[in-house]
Parts: C-alpha cells; structure tokens; sequence
C-alpha cells in the first residue's frame, strides 16, 4: 500500500511540473521576465533550418581561383549557404561550360557569358536580372548584354579602360588645366598650344604615334574605335554589320592629324616608331599625352617612378556632337549570367551571393584587389588612378564610348590594312586611301571570313 501511494504521489508531482513548464509560455507572454527578454535579445536561438538553395560558380579567370574560393568560404560561414567554385583551365571555358551545362541539377549556376557569341549559345539559360537587388546595385548598363526581348541577360562585373592618358604636372607646367579640355576643340587648342612653345618648355604635347607593330594596335584598333562606336550607335547595331559607312572617318581624320602633328616625332618616321618609344617619352617627361590603357599605369609608376597625383586620364575626343558628355572607351567581357534553367532556391541563393560580392566590404575587397574597377554603387577605389577617373566619370553620368571594335572582322588582316593607309597618309599620302581600307576593306574581310 505504502508502494501504490508512493507511485500516485510521484504521478502527481510530476503531473504538476509538466503543467508549469507548459503554463510557463503563457505567463511570460503576459507579463515577461526582463532578464529573460535581455538574453533573448542578446543571444538569439540559433535556426537549425538548413539554408535554401546553392551557389556553384564556374570561374573562367584562373588567376583569381584563390580569392573565389576564401570568399565563398566566408560566405558559406557568415550564411551557410554551400558555395562550390570551380574553375576552368586557361583557355577551355567554353569547353567546360558546356559539359558543365549537361549535368542538370549539378550544373553551374552561376557562369560567364562575355559576349554576344555567348549570348546566342546559352540565351536560353540566362536569368533575366531586371528588378534583382544585384541589377539595382550598378552604375551603368553599358557592360550588361541584353537579350533582343530586352531582358537583362548577363552583368558586367568588371572593365578596362583606355583614351588619353594626362601628365597633369606637365599640363599645369605648360599653364593649362585638366578642367579646360571638355572636347576636341578645348583638347585641340590646348596641344596646338603646348607644341609651339615645345622647345621652350622642353616637352612636347603628345607621345610619338607609331606605326610599328608593337604600337600601331593602338590606332588601329583603339583609336578605330571612335568612329566605329558613333557609327553603331547611330544605327543601333548589335551584331557584327557585314558593312560600315564610315560616317565618322573626318572625326578619325581629326584626332589622326592632332597626335602626328603635334609631336617631336615626325609623321613620316611614325613607320618605324614604336611602343617602347612611346611609353619612355611620355614616362621621362617628354610628353604630356599619350593615348594607351589602364594597363599602362603599373609600368608608368613604377618603371618610370611617376607619381599616381600627376597621372590622369580623359576620354579620345574627336569632334562629335556632345562629346562632352563622354567617357573614357570603356569594355569587358566579365559577366555574370545566373542559370535560368537551375532550381528557384538556387537562383536566389546565387543572386543573394552576387549582390553580397558586389555590397560587403569582404567582397569589395576582393573585387578591387583581383579586378580593379567594379561598376557597382560600393566600389571601393583602386589604386589605379586610370580606372578611378574612368568610375567618377561614370558616376558623373558619363556615358561609356564602349568596344564597337570587338565587331571587326578578320581583326588582324583588316587592321593590317588601316595601317599601311595610315603610314602612306602620314607620309604624305592622301586620306582617301585610309577610308578605302577601313569601309572596303571591312566588307572585304567580312565576306572573306
């Protein structure tokens, strides 16, 4: 009997806790423990919910492998959502791609998609960035590829730039400021300015424009580039035109005579001139400007010492119709395409993961560390001053004269001819002839390829 009461005493007791600790909720809901809503607040339950979605990127930069992979660590840490980067071997990203592509659920669903090559290959599976909080996050839409719908198909995350690069020390010696050149009129009359007092100041207005092999690629492709940009942009090309007008050339013609006749180098020995020549005139100080990229700016430092203060670069100004509203020529085939054929959580997670690359200073970090400038709202400054003028002037509203010559056809036969025009000109020769190889010679090489 004392046994059974033993029991039924037990029973009670127990009985009575369950109904406080279940009671207890109510209660506090009523009245809260202030302690108890101060550690709440202070450390709050972990979610044992596992993340929704993945990230699998397919990286097709290997010399950044390193900094993806301990950024998506991080990030895998701070959300525990899995990031799985993987990269391609130098030169079989397409390859890699498509057997990537084939494995459904496990493709990648993140990629790269550069062009408009690209674009006609995997359109299909590129998510459309219109309203995402990534798209939100950009400066400008001119390193973006669209789809014909107008769908936001793929999103620049990086660029180069080039123009003219500015000895500003030099420009203030010669009494002129960067704020009086605004086009080619103000550009024109500052360096025809600068050239006739050249044996005075002991420098020249601009760098030696040579023909040669190691320099002529910067005229015929990116100096070609300005009448090329104006003429698609006039008639809203967005695939390679089997022929141009040349509706630019007097433009070209414009910034051609500029840069040759105002030199210490004579236009007839601009055939044997060459890019080392180049560089070492404007980085000893013989010259003011010099038309080159934002790659110039580690050998311009520190090869040549210049100090960062005294560089600059400006837009290729050539006499078109607001101009002054121009950046510098600016492009990329860096961009993001998210996998439109992935799982919706996967989607989501990946844009989530972009849009934490491109806002955090974790991901900013990395960005201008391994890619320089970043049109995105929370850039941070690189070092180079080339793609720190070439973000503010995009910040300013700028817009972006962007790569028209990517569309050449037959590229190195097709320049080979605008050089020997240009060489014959500069020589003496007549100026028709430097059309003739830029317009025929384009439908030539377009029907030959």
């Amino acid at each position: 009997m004392k046994k059974l009461f033993a029991l039924i005493l037990v029973a009670m007791m127990a009985f009575a806790c369950f109904a406080c600790t279940t009671a207890a909720p109510a209660a506090t809901a009523a009245e809260p423990d202030a302690t108890q809503a101060a550690a709440a607040t202070e450390a709050p339950a972990a979610d044992t919910t596992a993340p929704a979605g993945k990230v699998y990127y397919l990286n097709f930069k290997p010399e950044a492998d390193a900094a993806w992979q301990d950024l998506a660590a991080k990030y895998t840490a701070l959300t525990g959502v899995p990031v799985t980067v993987v990269t391609a071997a130098s030169g079989t990203y397409s390859e890699t791609l498509t057997a990537e592509m084939d494995k459904g659920a496990a493709a990648p669903t993140l990629f790269q998609c550069g062009n408009k090559a690209g674009l006609d290959t995997w359109g299909d599976y590129c998510y459309d960035f219109t309203g995402t909080d990534v798209y939100a996050q950009q400066t400008t839409n001119d390193f973006n590829l669209f789809k014909d719908t107008g769908e936001v198909a793929a999103i620049g995350y990086c660029y180069e730039c080039f123009g003219i690069i500015v000895n500003t020390a030099l420009l203030e010696q010669a009494g002129h400021s960067l704020s009086e050149i605004t086009d080619f009129a103000s550009l024109k009359a500052v360096v025809e300015d600068i050239h006739a007092r050249a044996k005075d100041l002991g420098f020249d207005a601009f760098t030696s424009s040579g023909l040669d092999g190691s320099s002529s690629w910067r005229f015929s492709g990116h100096l070609a580039n300005m009448p090329l940009f104006y003429e698609f942009r006039d008639d809203g090309v967005t695939s390679q035109p089997a022929t141009i007008t040349g509706k630019y050339m007097d433009n070209y013609k414009n910034i051609w005579d500029l840069y040759i006749n105002n030199s210490a180098t004579a236009p007839s020995q601009l055939a044997t001139a060459t890019g080392d020549q180049a560089e070492a005139e404007f980085g000893q100080g013989q010259a003011v400007f010099y038309q080159n990229g934002s790659w110039e700016y580690s050998n311009l430092t520190t090869k040549y010492n210049m100090s960062p203060d005294s560089l600059a670069m400006i837009p290729i100004y050539c006499g078109v119709e607001g101009e002054s509203n121009a950046a510098v020529c600016a492009g990329t085939e860096n961009m993001w395409a998210v996998n439109s054929k992935a799982a919706p959580e996967d989607i989501q997670a990946t844009l989530d993961f972009i849009n934490w690359v491109v806002t955090s200073d974790e991901g900013t970090t990395m960005m201008a560390e391994q890619f320089g400038p970043i049109p995105f709202k929370n850039a941070k400054e690189s070092s180079n001053v080339f793609f720190n003028d070439a973000n503010a002037q995009l910040a300013a509203g700028k817009y972006v004269v962007t790569w028209a010559f990517n569309y050449t056809p037959n590229v190195d036969t097709w320049r080979a001819g605008v050089v020997a025009a240009l060489t014959q000109y500069s020589a003496g020769g007549s100026w028709d002839d430097v059309v003739t190889a830029f317009v025929q010679g384009w439908a030539t090489q377009y029907a030959a390829q």
